[in-house]
């Protein structure tokens, strides 16, 4: 006797809330299409037909071409970073400077070496003395 299999079916379906949600992500330039796909787990082909079908400003015939206005936005993110760490990169190395000169005139003021150098030569109290 054979008993009933039901076929589970493996295809996923998405509401049309969620499609559009998805296009007005892409269409905003938030994303490209590529990165939905990452991030969500829908096919690039599923997208377009999406793009294709839900969305104001492309129709159906006529190419899908990313907008250039997300990559922009991102560059300009980077610019921001890269200038933010360049100040920081300023900051750290005039207080690196300030700290060298107040040791040089430490050393000057307390005639000490605070700073080793290589051709340093020991100090006397570091000789052997006859004691063992």
């Amino acid at each position: 006797m054979k008993k009933k299999v039901k076929v589970i079916n493996k295809r996923r379906f998405y509401t049309p809330d969620f499609k559009k949600e998805i296009v007005s992500i892409f269409e905003q330039g938030k994303y490209s299409v590529l990165q939905l796909e990452k991030l969500y787990g829908i096919p690039n082909a599923t997208i377009y037909r999406w793009i294709y079908k839900y969305s104001e400003f492309n129709e159906r015939g006529q190419r899908v071409v990313e907008m250039k206005s997300s990559y922009f936005h991102k560059l300009k993110e980077l610019e921001k970073k890269v200038k933010e760490l360049e100040r920081i990169i300023g900051q750290k190395q005039i207080k690196i400077d300030y700290l060298e000169k107040l040791i040089e005139v430490a050393e000057q003021e307390f005639e000490i070496d605070i700073k080793k150098k290589q051709s340093t030569r020991p100090s006397n109290g570091s000789k052997k003395t006859g004691k063992n």
